[in-house]
């Protein structure tokens, strides 16, 4: 780990303010270049389907925008639910974004469906959705494809990537150990969703995916790096009060299956009070799970986490009700983390 830790962000571009998805879409642009002027290292945009609190179903689109109306930040997909589309679609995707936009594109993939049942039958359809256990092998082809075409006897094997020519960086998305190994095997970079669920995720994960690191062309030794819910505000009352929002949604979501739009923290107060006991149980545990507190207490507990995971880049999840708390929140985070801006390409 080296002395400077790097921050970079995973946007799920969030329907703020009691506003539409346009709306949403349209901040996480904004939200996009006041994150490079800050200093931020990546960002990183979230595939969600007939969620309604959630507003970009299709990241590959909202990185051509972003990375348009940016200079420097690196771009990319935080990520891709690769279990709904074809390999080579998105290998033909994301080297059209890098042809486009050099050496800024990170190709970040995910197994979770990214929405309900629903959704996962909607986009496989008329056909049945694919079976998990091919999600390895969708990987391993569309790595394949990125760097330098199917080989053996795939009955793909004379496929040729268009435009071809540079890759992006291939990443996995994990929230527990589950693509260590694949991610490891085929020399990708790897991804710790610590945002994602509150179970205990042991050092050893990230370890193990070191120990077995395979260089495979992407990268010449193994980048992992932890996503992590931030919320930045004057203090850790404030913050907690302010992380309700997202804190709500994961209750009902994840433990009912019920996909609402965001509530104000206001009115989350209410209604936590209506909670069973056993919910109001998750809600605690999901905010403690959160980085959440003033600006010195959250460089406080993202230096103890990166300590704890040996990394040197975190990337910070932030979902508020108001748009204006989110970048007040990142703004507050990238002064106490001391974040620097790349400096504009020549002739930028």
């Amino acid at each position: 780990m080296s002395n400077t830790l790097r921050i970079g962000v995973v946007d799920q571009s969030p329907v703020h303010d009691g506003g539409t998805p346009a709306q949403a879409l349209q901040r996480s642009i904004e939200l996009a270049r006041l994150c490079e002027q800050a200093g931020y290292s990546r960002y990183w945009i979230a595939e969600h389907h007939s969620t309604p609190s959630y507003a970009s179903p299709a990241p590959e689109i909202m990185i051509a925008a972003i990375a348009s109306q940016t200079r420097t930040i690196s771009v990319g997909s935080g990520g891709v639910m690769l279990s709904h589309y074809s390999p080579l679609k998105v290998a033909e995707t994301f080297s059209t974004l890098e042809a486009l936009f050099p050496g800024r594109v990170d190709l970040g993939l995910g197994r979770a469906p990214g929405g309900n049942s629903l959704s996962t039958h909607a986009l496989a359809w008329p056909y049945p959705p694919r079976d998990a256990s091919l999600y390895p092998a969708q990987v391993g082809d569309l790595l394949a494809l990125l760097s330098g075409g199917l080989h053996g006897d795939h009955p793909l094997r004379d496929l040729r990537l268009m435009p071809g020519g540079a890759t992006p960086r291939p990443w996995l998305l994990g929230s527990s150990d589950g693509s260590t190994a694949l991610a490891a095997r085929l020399g990708a970079g790897f991804v710790l969703a610590l945002f994602i669920g509150t179970d205990e995720r042991p050092p050893q994960i990230l370890a193990d995916y070191r120990k077995h690191f395979t260089n495979k062309g992407f990268n010449e030794k193994p980048e992992a790096m932890l996503a992590a819910a931030v919320i930045c505000a004057d203090s850790r009352e404030e913050a907690r009060f302010l992380a309700g929002t997202h804190t709500y949604w994961k209750v009902q979501a994840f433990l009912h299956g019920n996909r609402e739009p965001l509530h104000s923290p206001e009115q989350v107060q209410d209604l936590y009070r209506r909670l069973s006991p056993s919910d109001q149980a998750y809600y605690q545990e999901t905010l403690d799970s959160m980085v959440l507190g003033s600006p010195q207490q959250c460089r406080e507990q993202l230096y103890a986490l990166a300590e704890r995971y040996s990394v040197d880049e975190i990337l910070a999840v932030n979902v508020t009700y108001r748009f204006a708390d989110r970048v007040r929140s990142y703004q507050r985070l990238a002064d106490v983390m001391g974040l620097i801006p790349a400096a504009a390409p020549t002739g930028a």
